[in-house]
């Protein structure tokens, strides 16, 4: 083992969408030889144990998440609640603050990586540990909502303020429309866990750290990086890529043959992350969109709001009038080998990070459809800074689309005539092969071990 490996813990969001990065970056680190505690409530562990590629060097550490009034009894994490309970999640996740320091002053760590635990860098301090805020979302929407310069205006940040980026921010012509604006005000106001604003919570647990970790590289992100460094005055790590290990298993035989009827690069994929339900009325404008593209298209989504299956959700006769070239599937699916089939030609994705990095990875054109959080500001990155993927259109004040504007973007990527089909996809060819240098997540994690051993 490397003689300077470093004894790291980690505490991520008691959500499996941020315990899942954390535990692929662990993998990254352990194969360096780096020993990780990873702290996660009992039946999280579950989940993530198939993910560790290291048990040697990589031990859960089972944390007792305490009851707080209005959770059902045994919730844990955000997957056991509904959304509207995740900030009393949040308070538990806080109660747990006493046993976590007992833990680490027994293990004694050389630094504890966090994300949303805002009271881990003074405790870290007290303790002689050094403290990391591992982000999970993207630079660009840290830089646009979470820096110094938008804090110093208080809780009096209105939406006016909202629908521009602060000063120095990298790219002028990323912006909120005012559906946007009127919910980020709104969550600025919200309380959660212990009685602590949201956008305090994430300010305090930057500006606190020693460092601030960031699941990207320059190649995509660096402008914002930057941008961020500047203004919280501290070292800002890039860990390099999301490039996930690829499956061992195949594609399901259901789908590679249903696939296997198509023309390369005809089927248009749909797919906006496991936790996204629309709304009703925007399902059904969606299909109906892919309808009016008229080619062949799988859409794999969870039933809308208030509804127990896609069947139930689906425009009267729609079924009829598509079938044979296309379905909507209510289940799980294999994404990245669905995204690597050759009659793939588009994907219309919530530009979750994940998803993102899958689609920018293969040869697919990308139609942006974001629904919250840093999807938002993701899509106008894609869509006006990296310019690899068209955004599909929604109504400045509601933020509704509609099948005409879901018809418009598939149309503009898929036609190779299109101008700005031609720059989207020249682009979109530059990044992957970026991405493709087998040698560059290695020379980034490399360079954040070394990032970590300077900051001790």
């Amino acid at each position: 083992m490397d003689t300077s490996s470093l004894s790291i813990a980690m505490y991520p969001w008691l959500a499996l969408g941020h315990q899942t990065p954390f535990l692929h970056l662990c993998n990254k680190l352990a194969k360096r030889g780096h020993r990780i505690t990873f702290f996660a409530p009992k039946t999280a562990q579950s989940k993530l144990l198939h993910f560790n590629l290291y048990p040697d060097l990589i031990k859960f550490v089972a944390v007792a998440v305490p009851h707080v009034h209005g959770l059902p009894p045994n919730a844990e994490t955000t997957s056991d609640v509904p959304y509207p309970l995740h900030p009393l999640i949040m308070t538990a996740m806080d109660l747990t603050q006493a046993h976590i320091e007992t833990y680490l002053s027994q293990l004694k760590p050389d630094l504890v990586f966090y994300d949303f635990t805002h009271w881990m860098p003074s405790l870290a301090r007290r303790l002689g540990i050094k403290a990391i805020h591992f982000c999970i979302v993207s630079s660009a929407m840290i830089g646009y909502t979470v820096v110094p310069s938008r804090f110093q205006k208080g809780n009096d940040q209105t939406m006016n303020d909202l629908m521009k980026p602060p000063p120095g921010y990298p790219h002028s012509s990323i912006t909120f429309h005012v559906h946007e604006a009127r919910a980020y005000a709104n969550k600025r106001k919200q309380v959660y866990g212990s009685n602590v604003l949201f956008y305090d919570r994430m300010f305090i647990s930057m500006s606190e750290a020693d460092a601030i970790a960031f699941r990207t590289c320059r190649e995509i992100e660096g402008p914002y990086l930057d941008f961020i460094e500047e203004q919280f005055k501290k070292p800002v790590l890039p860990t390099g890529p999301v490039i996930l290990e690829k499956p061992n298993s195949a594609l399901d035989e259901k789908w590679a043959s249903w696939l296997g009827e198509f023309k390369q690069g005809s089927v248009v994929y749909c797919c906006l992350g496991s936790e996204c339900r629309l709304r009703p009325n925007l399902f059904q404008e969606l299909l109906l969109g892919l309808e009016l593209v008229g080619m062949p298209f799988l859409a794999a989504l969870k039933p809308p709001i208030g509804f127990d299956s896609v069947g139930d959700a689906l425009p009267e006769g729609f079924e009829e009038r598509v079938k044979g070239r296309g379905i909507v599937y209510g289940g799980w699916i294999q994404q990245p080998l669905i995204l690597e089939h050759p009659s793939v030609g588009c994907f219309i994705t919530h530009c979750g990070s994940g998803s993102l990095s899958e689609a920018l990875l293969n040869e697919c054109q990308l139609v942006l459809l974001p629904n919250v959080g840093d999807q938002i500001l993701n899509a106008r990155m894609m869509s006006k800074n990296l310019q690899v993927g068209v955004e599909v259109e929604k109504g400045e004040d509601d933020g509704l689309y509609t099948k005409e504007s879901v018809c418009k973007a598939v149309s503009i990527v898929m036609d190779d005539e299109n101008e700005t089909s031609r720059i989207v996809r020249s682009n979109h060819a530059k990044i992957r092969e970026v991405l493709l240098n087998k040698d560059l997540e290695s020379t980034y994690i490399d360079a954040f071990c070394k990032n970590l051993q300077e900051i001790l």
